[in-house]
């Protein structure tokens, strides 16, 4: 049974940072792409980041370029979202995701019917 378990949620001020993690169990994960995506009331779930099964190709949301990262650790089967100057717009519930692909170098997705396997989710809030 897949899970995807985040973790690292919370409430921060606006200008702060958080780091969400995402433990991976149940499937191998080297043969994934990684994503995160977030959402907010009463709007779609919409693409954040991805990260390539390597770890060496990312993909970025225009409204988080320059302030998250997204990294991988194939040894621990987790991936992480750095989040940075934090604004009240990022607020969401983010979610966590695992595409399956056929290659490394597969191109990285960003619409949600890609992904096969999505996590509880984690609500991060930011105050102003």
């Amino acid at each position: 049974q897949v899970q995807l378990v985040e973790s690292g949620g919370g409430l921060v001020q606006a200008g702060g940072s958080l780091r969400l993690s995402c433990a991976a169990s149940g499937l191998t994960f080297s043969s994934y792409a990684m994503g995160w995506f977030r959402q907010a009331p009463g709007k779609n779930r919409d693409f954040v980041a991805a990260i390539s099964v390597s770890g060496g190709s990312t993909y970025y949301a225009d409204s988080v370029k320059g302030r998250f990262t997204i990294s991988r650790d194939n040894a621990k089967n987790t991936v992480s979202l750095q989040m940075n100057s934090l604004e009240p717009e990022d607020t969401a519930v983010y979610y966590c995701a695992a595409d399956r692909v056929p290659g490394p170098l597969y191109p990285l997705k960003s619409r949600r019917y890609e992904y096969d396997y999505w996590g509880q989710g984690m609500q991060v809030t930011v105050s102003s």
